[in-house]
């Protein structure tokens, strides 16, 4: 008796490596600021230490904040700016810049642990990313075949409404022709039926002559 092979199950999930070994340490110009800016809260946003801290939705909002804030501070400072200019340009006083780039704000103290890290060449950013079964792809396409198909339906029904409210339409005109022309019939009957009276007594003239 030849046994059946299971089938092994595809993992629904898998993880994506962001490599961050060419972002510039120290930035020469803009674009390479925000390069940094951006490698320095990504990679801090996927520190276990802050994944656990954004859990709370209240807490989100501020951390993200924070975090921005330090990471455009500390990317300038590399930079070559001075505290007035990356102040104006953050959008911060330059006591809070201050705090940021000498890790005495928790925000500061992370985004320049993960500089440290990107520096060493010791930062790895692993990104988990959810892989969606096969059974699930095809329903979805069956669902979009049956859409499209409904899609055609619904369309050739508003043809079909379209053209019976034309004939609607077609019909109300001939309609109101025909009261149109009905009541000048009735009008002119009504003339006759006033004059009728006046006609019997010139007849009734005319034979008595």
């Amino acid at each position: 008796m030849v046994s059946e092979e299971k089938k092994i199950p595809e993992p629904l999930s898998e993880e994506i490596t962001i490599d961050l070994s060419k972002v510039p340490l120290v930035p020469q110009g803009k674009r390479e600021i925000q390069q940094l800016e951006m490698a320095l809260i990504i990679a801090t946003l996927y520190s276990p230490e802050v994944l656990e801290l954004i859990r709370d939705p209240i807490e989100r909002a501020t951390w993200v904040d924070s975090l921005a804030v330090a990471a455009s501070a500390l990317a300038r400072q590399k930079a070559g700016y001075p505290i007035s200019k990356i102040a104006e340009e953050v959008g911060r006083s330059e006591t809070m810049i201050r705090a940021h780039l000498s890790g005495k704000t928790k925000a500061g103290r992370l985004v320049l642990q993960t500089y440290e890290k990107l520096k060493k060449g010791q930062l790895k950013i692993v990104v988990p990313f959810i892989k969606v079964p096969k059974e699930m792809v095809e329903r979805v396409q069956r669902l979009e075949e049956e859409l499209k198909l409904l899609s055609n339906v619904k369309k050739e029904y508003e043809e079909k409404l379209k053209k019976l409210q034309e004939e609607i339409n077609k019909l109300k005109a001939e309609n109101e022709k025909l009261r149109s022309e009905i009541d000048e019939k009735n009008q002119i009957i009504n003339t006759i039926k006033e004059k009728l009276p006046a006609l019997k007594e010139l007849i009734e003239y005319v034979e008595k002559l």
